[in-house]
């Protein structure tokens, strides 16, 4: 048995650790049952488990947020895209840049690639990596941008 600070007590019957726990104002928690004997521990279960939730709900889950956008894009309708990728990315998201090809543009695929090295370009002061670097999936080039560390 276990105290709430963390010092052996000893073995101890279980009516008695139960008594102990009560006295101290506590919980009497079964730590380990296959040990031999069984661990037990004095502890508040109950501010046991708001830290356990606390801790997992304080971890905010990265999404993914996708911007699409075409071969033939103008320089000013791409500076507002990468204008929302670094919004995306100051927030903490991914994000996912498809560039879609319509018709017979899937025959130049390097002007999928000159648009990706100017969205790279652009966003060369910000902190960001280069999860997925662009690549081909039937009529769709994309990218993924990940969040740097600052």
């Amino acid at each position: 048995m276990v105290d709430e600070n963390g010092k052996q007590l000893g073995v101890v019957g279980i009516k008695e650790a139960i008594a102990i726990a009560r006295e101290r104002g506590y919980d009497l928690v079964e730590v380990a049952p296959n040990a031999n004997p069984p661990v037990c521990r004095i502890m508040d279960y109950g501010k046991y488990k708001y830290q356990l939730d606390k801790k997992t709900s304080s971890k905010k889950t990265a999404t993914v947020k996708e911007i699409k956008i075409r071969p033939q894009i103008s320089d000013h309708d791409l500076q507002l895209k990468v204008k929302h990728i670094k919004r995306f990315l100051e927030d903490g998201d991914k994000t996912r840049v498809t560039l879609f090809f319509r018709g017979r543009e899937i025959v130049h695929p390097e002007l999928g690639m000159k648009v990706f090295d100017k969205i790279k370009a652009l966003l060369a002061g910000s902190s960001h990596k280069i999860e997925q670097e662009p690549r081909l999936e039937g009529n769709n080039m994309s990218m993924i941008i990940a969040p740097g560390k600052d």
